[in-house]
């Protein structure tokens, strides 16, 4: 049982989308918010979704690497906090322009920064969220998902470059 002031935890792997929900396509990125390639391409994909009109929608997956990123883990935890209070992606752009600065510390302050309640950011309280950051990550160990970020393109895995060129040419392919 869950106390009333405390969201409700999801898996959902559809819980994290930027764009419209029913967007006829669907691109899924596996990222690391320490990682410096998945910050790279996250205005590329934000764009491409807010371009599209309506076409396409993003979905975020959690995929830390925690054995070269050792804040990763609990800036994923963060952002699944943050996002029970719907401000998952407020939250990761933050952590995406400070990743020089995700300590626990830190991450109290981009709580305050957001109109959160910091203590439900780190900590214990940020531990229930550890559930849907494993979901998405054995479902990126399912995919073989070898780094971060990786996308999925309406179930097929994407090898290009991620840039807004590269991947609107993907997403306009009939």
């Amino acid at each position: 049982m869950t106390s009333p002031d405390l969201p409700e935890v999801s898996t959902d792997p559809d819980r994290h989308v930027l764009g419209a929900p029913g967007a006829p396509v669907t691109i899924v990125e596996y990222g690391d918010l320490e990682c410096p390639h998945s910050r790279d391409a996250e205005p590329v994909l934000r764009r491409l979704v807010e371009e599209s009109g309506g076409r396409v929608r993003l979905v975020w997956r959690h995929f830390p690497l925690f054995q070269v990123h050792p804040h990763a883990l609990a800036a994923a935890l963060a952002a699944e906090a943050a996002g029970a209070h719907g401000q998952f992606w407020p939250m990761q752009q933050l952590l995406f322009a400070h990743q020089d600065a995700l300590t626990d510390d830190d991450l109290v302050g981009y709580a305050r920064e957001l109109g959160l309640d910091p203590e439900q950011i780190v900590g214990a309280p940020a531990d229930r969220y550890a559930r849907s950051v494993q979901t998405d990550y054995e479902s990126g160990i399912e995919l073989d998902v070898p780094g971060t970020p990786t996308l999925v393109v309406d179930g097929v895995p994407y090898q290009g470059r991620i840039t807004l060129e590269d991947l609107r040419a993907v997403v306009d392919t009939p």
